[in-house]
């Protein structure tokens, strides 16, 4: 019972939207095990967190227009995979999510003028007046009619976090350890299908706020920044709920071939980085 309240006030508090976690359903279990996934299997794990059936239909149906995932019919049931015009962003997120932190070597200073303001604040990137933008420099592809110069940290490296909105990361940051630090306190085990719940959910948290998060190097954070202290507790958690939440995943996943695998190389992988 304890259990459950717990859950309950999480998912209540984050308020999920049924397509965003959809994408962190495929994002987290379905890509590293083939891809593919029977609709019913969709429709119960989003049950458990309060996602109806009509809802998940929806947001399905909105996915595929938007060319994130693709239909297939097997007899009478549905499936769906990632489309491949999405491979790409999810290959990127899940580098984040999984992957070790790659250290920036010095700044992009961007000359954009063709660059949308959405777009930047999409890629992250802080903005200097003008047209002129930048970022830490992880070897970012330069955009299309950009010309970019590159440089080493600046002597007044403390003040370049001024090109940032890091007011909104940091929010989330400091909400995802709100929620989930309870979790990881509580140190009880969690039933297999519990455990695979709770990762999900703490996925979609912590993807909303990395997503945002330009991470720029220690010196340019503010002095109350969480985002370190986020990431060790996603890393924690993230370890300690897998084993059950990939038994369940084995038992209750289902893809074309039947069951999906508990885990995969791929899967592997993600744990050991």
């Amino acid at each position: 019972m304890a259990e459950r309240r717990l859950f309950d006030g999480i998912v209540q508090d984050m308020a999920l939207r049924s397509a965003g976690f959809i994408v962190t359903v495929y994002g987290d279990v379905v890509v590293p095990r083939g891809g593919v996934l029977w609709t019913g299997t969709l429709i119960e794990v989003c049950e458990r967190v309060g996602i109806s059936e009509s809802l998940v239909r929806t947001a399905v149906s909105r996915l595929v227009a938007a060319h994130r995932l693709r239909g297939e019919r097997l007899g009478r049931r549905s499936y769906y995979r990632l489309d491949a015009s999405a491979q790409r962003e999810f290959d990127q997120a899940a580098g984040l999510l999984y992957g070790a932190e790659v250290p920036p070597r010095g700044w992009q200073i961007l000359h954009a003028p063709d660059l949308a303001e959405d777009e930047a604040r999409h890629q992250r990137m802080g903005h200097m007046g003008g047209a002129v933008f930048i970022r830490p420099d992880r070897g970012q592809p330069v955009p299309p009619g950009a010309l970019a110069f590159r440089a080493a940290d600046p002597p007044e490296l403390d003040r370049i976090g001024q090109f940032w909105d890091l007011s909104v990361p940091h929010r989330r940051y400091l909400d995802m350890l709100a929620r989930f630090q309870p979790l990881a306190q509580a140190g009880a085990a969690l039933s297999d299908e519990m455990a695979l719940i709770a990762r999900l959910l703490l996925v979609h948290d912590y993807r909303g706020a990395l997503l945002r998060d330009p991470r720029l190097p220690q010196d340019a954070l503010p002095a109350d920044w969480k985002g370190h202290e986020a990431r060790a507790l996603f890393r924690s958690l993230y370890r300690h709920l897998s084993p059950a939440a990939e038994r369940w995943i084995g038992g209750h996943f289902e893809g074309q071939d039947g069951f999906l695998p508990a885990q995969t190389a791929e899967s592997r992988a993600r744990l050991a980085g």
